[in-house]
C-alpha cells in the first residue's frame, strides 16, 4: 500500500473499529498525522489543536485495526498507557508481521 492510499484508506475508515489494518497502512498514515501536526503547528498552537482532535479519531482506529491484525483486541493499545514499558510493548506489536489468513477479526 502506498502513502496516499493508505492516508486515503484511514480517512475513509474514520472511525471504522472493525476490520484488519496492515503495516504499511498503519505506518503511513501515522507519518502523515505526524508531518500534517507538524506542518500545522508551524501556522499556530490553535490550528495544530485543530488538525490534531481531527486526526485522533482515525488514529485510534487504524491502530485498533493494526491490533486486529496481530489477533489483538483494539483494546490493547491502553497498554501504551502504562508508565516507562507500555509504549515499548505497543510498538514491539505494532511492528509484528500481520497474522496470514483469517482470525478472529477478520
Amino acid at each position: 500500500m502506498q502513502f496516499f492510499d493508505a492516508v486515503r484508506t484511514c480517512l475513509r475508515n474514520y472511525a471504522t473499529f472493525r476490520g484488519r489494518a496492515g503495516r504499511p497502512e498503519f505506518w503511513w498514515f501515522m507519518l502523515f498525522a505526524t508531518l500534517a501536526s507538524m506542518v500545522a503547528a508551524v501556522f499556530g498552537e490553535r490550528i495544530n489543536l485543530v488538525v490534531t482532535v481531527l486526526l485522533l479519531l482515525p488514529a485510534i482506529a487504524v491502530t485498533a485495526r493494526r491490533l486486529h491484525d496481530i489477533d489483538r483486541s483494539g483494546w490493547w493499545q491502553l497498554v501504551g498507557m502504562v508508565p516507562l514499558v507500555g509504549w515499548i510493548v505497543v510498538l514491539y506489536w505494532y511492528v509484528q508481521p500481520s497474522q496470514p489468513g483469517p482470525n478472529r477479526f477478520g
